[in-house]
This record gives structure tokens, sequence and C-alpha cells, in this order.
């Protein structure tokens, strides 16, 4: 995956923060979103809100099917409004609103033991069950390979074992991480 420019970043922060107002402010969607340049690129992404330095909202797409930039309002405003773990954000949280974004690289079928802590994201899927964990979950939580694997596997709805099930499908991929400076001092 190639890295971004640090004015891509920016930018990409920027938009994320915009449609996260918009959102909260407005309660609309953000009007003029860009289209050139890697705004223009398809890839999947999360958008991570942390409010008074603890989660408020976290919304991704794996499969891109519209460009960067669309994903990215579309993302923030959902994780701003719409994550049913928490309440919708208010105008009054934006004053300790710190954004990350994650873009994920393409999905790639990866075994157990290929699994490195720190570098791979997890995608699993059995039947009609269907789990992602970002990378920086399990260093966040420090979690070793195995709970790793267990927590994707809990976060599809299935028993923390079902990822040695031979019909389970598991995917890896990375993240290019981009966040608010005081979030990513903190870590």
């Amino acid at each position: 995956m190639l890295s971004l420019s640090e004015a891509d970043q920016k930018a990409i922060l920027e938009l994320a923060r915009q449609a996260v107002v918009e959102a909260v402010c407005h309660n609309r969607r953000l009007g003029q979103i860009p289209t050139e340049g890697v705004f223009a690129t398809k890839r999947g992404v999360f958008v991570t809100l942390h409010v008074q330095k603890r989660l408020h909202g976290c919304i991704g797409m794996i499969d891109a099917k519209e460009p960067l930039g669309e994903n990215i309002v579309h993302c923030g405003l959902s994780a701003a409004l719409e994550d049913p773990r928490f309440a919708r954000m208010k105008p009054a949280d934006l004053a300790t609103l710190e954004i990350e974004v994650s873009l994920l690289s393409s999905l790639e079928p990866i075994r157990p033991e290929e699994v490195e802590i720190g570098k791979h994201g997890l995608l699993i899927e059995h039947r009609f069950h269907r789990g992602l964990l970002l990378p920086q979950v399990a260093v966040e939580h420090h979690l070793d390979r195995e709970r790793f694997l267990r927590e994707t596997c809990h976060k599809a709805g299935l028993p923390g074992e079902a990822w040695k099930a031979p019909e389970t499908r598991l995917y890896g991929f990375t993240c290019e991480i981009i966040a608010d400076p005081e979030f990513r001092d903190r870590k």
C-alpha cells in the first residue's frame, strides 16, 4: 500500500471533520465532496470518533463501491449519528472530538498463524456471520494472536473458537491510519 502525502492525510482528516460537523450541527450530509486525487480512489475506510478521549463511534466500509471522498463523508456522518452502540453526538461534543481514519488494503485470505499483531486487521466469515476488527484494536487492547482471533469471532456473533472451523473464512488486511495529532500522541 502506498503511503499518502502529508497534504493528502490532512485533506482526509479535514473532510472527515467537515462531514461530522455538518451532520452534528445541521443534521445533514456534507454537500461539497472532493472527487479529485486521493478522493477519487476506491478503498475500504473506517472513521473512528473519540469524544473526551473515549470511543464514541466507528463505522466503516470494507468494499469500496464509491470513491473514497464519498465513503469518508458517509462513514463520518454514520459514526457521529448512527453507530447503535453510542448516543448521537451533540454540538458540545465537537470541542473534544478526535478523529482517526483507517484506509484498508485489499482483503487477502490469511491463515491464523500468519496474523501479525499490530500489522493485520481481521475479517471473519462463517455462513451468514461476518465480523471485522481493525489492526489497532489488537494493540490498544493488548491482545495476542489467539485472543484477537476469538474477539473477531465474537464481533461476528460467533463462538470464540469458530476461527478453527474448516468452513470459516479468515481474511487479513493492513491499514494506513490517519489521526488527529493529539490522538496519535496518546497512543
